[in-house]
């Protein structure tokens, strides 16, 4: 849970929570190691100016440093339960169907982390069209303001609770 009210809860599954507390553990125990026993052999090999495994293996140390960053926060801010009830209210962890603008398009709403490694579009509740259709009922009508200016007409068709497959 939030310990800073103004931080926004990221809803997860208990997979999804298990699957990152996973990849958690990994990057910062032998994933780090794995990047610093690279970065020592590449030093070992000299001149670090013009050693490309040496960058390239800092360079991924930065990489996994962030994530560990991030999965820890997101961890933090977890707020871990079943999938949300079957009641066509668009919420996090619903899997949405809407015409936006003329195109009918699948989305899960909330996560990314959620999703996993599905070519699944996410929208999260802070983006615009998340505070539009976040509480929306199936048949709801309504538009939102995209980045642009454009005013963006939104049906939801929709909303089941996301299974990861």
């Amino acid at each position: 849970m939030s310990t800073n009210s103004n931080e926004p809860v990221v809803w997860l599954t208990q997979e999804a929570y298990d699957r990152l507390q996973d990849e958690l553990t990994f990057l910062s125990g032998p994933g780090r190691a794995e990047i610093v026993a690279r970065i020592e052999q590449a030093r070992s090999e000299g001149d670090l100016k013009e050693n490309g495994g040496y960058h390239a293996a800092r360079e991924e140390q930065g990489k996994a440093e962030a994530r560990i960053l991030y999965l820890k926060d997101l961890l933090r801010r977890a707020d871990v339960g079943e999938a949300p009830a079957d009641d066509g209210v668009v919420e996090p962890g619903m899997l949405v169907v809407a015409n936006i603008a003329g195109d009918e398009t699948t989305f899960l709403f909330g996560s990314r982390e959620v999703a996993g490694d599905t070519d699944l579009e996410v929208y999260s509740e802070q983006s615009p069209i998340g505070v539009a259709v976040h509480g929306a009922k199936v048949g709801d009508k309504l538009s939102y303001l995209a980045p642009n200016g454009r005013d963006i007409k939104v049906e939801i068709i929709s909303a089941k609770p996301y299974q990861a497959s």
